[in-house]
């Protein structure tokens, strides 16, 4: 075996060959495991046979060999039949010479989706400045533009008492923004303490279903054998109704539903604060039916002031975000239409090591 087909055949990314006529001249190992199919089944199929001919994988390719240079695609949806879908990014490089195309797909490993956890952690965190500075320097002077309002009502006509109306509803609405800020401001850790997380899915959903998501029907899939995470348990369950709201909100008036799901994840890591390995095994699915998050806002969900609803204040998501970072675990979500799934990364309890913490 030479050196190239050693490396071809040792290379960990997923990879094939198109020939000149786009048809498959060759499939590496990881691509063949990857994909479900070996060479001998994919060899002589075009690209758009395989990913099909309108997709995203075949404009790649297609831009590729035109330029006779190397492209890129980030954030594309891949779906292959037997798996669910996920995110991927794309490299396409068409050689000048033989017109061969070489396309590697790269996989979203979860130590990316813990960087950009941790990135909207420092978004929330920063947060917390502003929250004391927006509570000391603007509800004070909001209380008072919105009394002196009222007064002038008083002596006003009818139709200069719209504006003053218009005042007095503005400033309320700055003062709840506000008041949304600041809870940010806490900066404390949370007590830790054992926590069962199917109480707080089961006390959340029955919350849920006295209100806002009367109209939606709740299915569960719960590991019955977790152990318990370490935490507040007000505040975990602060966020499964942050998301169970999202979710009924998203689901459709008629057929809406909500998946909840528990599980045991072993081998999923990071590094703390202290420098020490923490391990997040418990895994909490929170699903619905709903139309799904725009693709061009999905990576930005848990910043704050980024969201999808008509007046909302964007900062439900990125005040979960930082309450499961500040209980050491991390959170993301995966959308198409018809499905959404936030996914919580938990670390269990562990007696020693938590009482000497």
């Amino acid at each position: 075996m030479t050196v190239r087909e050693q490396s071809w055949s040792l290379l960990p990314l997923p990879a094939l060959v198109f020939g000149p006529e786009g048809d498959v001249a060759a499939v590496n190992p990881a691509a063949e495991n990857f994909l479900g199919q070996g060479e001998s089944q994919l060899r002589g199929k075009t690209v758009g046979a395989v990913f099909g001919e309108t997709g995203r994988i075949a404009s790649l390719v297609a831009r590729a060999r035109g330029a006779a240079a190397s492209a890129a695609d980030h954030d594309v949806e891949f779906a292959w039949p037997g798996r669910p879908p996920e995110t991927i990014d794309l490299l396409a490089a068409a050689t000048e010479e033989g017109g061969e195309v070489l396309l590697v797909f790269q996989r979203r490993s979860f130590a990316m989706q813990i960087d950009r956890t941790l990135t909207h952690r420092h978004a929330a965190r920063s947060m917390t400045g502003m929250a004391a500075m927006l509570a000391h320097e603007i509800k004070n002077p909001l209380a008072g533009i919105s009394g002196a309002a009222q007064l002038l009502e008083m002596s006003l006509s009818e139709e200069d008492r719209q504006l003053t109306e218009l005042i007095r509803e503005e400033t309320k609405r700055i003062a709840d923004l506000i008041n949304r800020v600041e809870a940010f401001g806490d900066t404390g850790p949370p007590r830790r303490e054992p926590v069962n997380i199917h109480n707080v899915l089961d006390r959340a959903r029955r919350s849920a279903e006295a209100g806002f998501a009367a109209h939606v029907r709740f299915h569960e899939d719960y590991d019955p054998s977790l152990p318990a995470v370490p935490g507040d348990k007000d505040q975990l369950i602060q966020v499964m109704m942050n998301l169970l709201k999202n979710a009924a909100e998203a689901a459709p008036p008629v057929g809406g539903a909500i998946t909840l799901r528990t599980s045991y994840r072993p081998g999923v890591a990071m590094t703390g604060p202290r420098g020490a390995r923490v391990s997040m095994p418990l895994l909490v699915q929170i699903s619905d039916n709903g139309p799904g998050i725009p693709e061009d806002i999905q990576s930005e969900i848990f910043e704050p002031f980024v969201t999808t609803k008509a007046g909302g204040g964007g900062l439900g998501l990125s005040l979960v975000s930082k309450i499961v970072a500040d209980h050491g675990g991390a959170i993301d979500c995966v959308s198409r239409p018809g499905f959404t799934s936030f996914r919580i990364r938990l670390p269990i309890w562990r007696e020693e090591k938590e009482a000497s913490e």
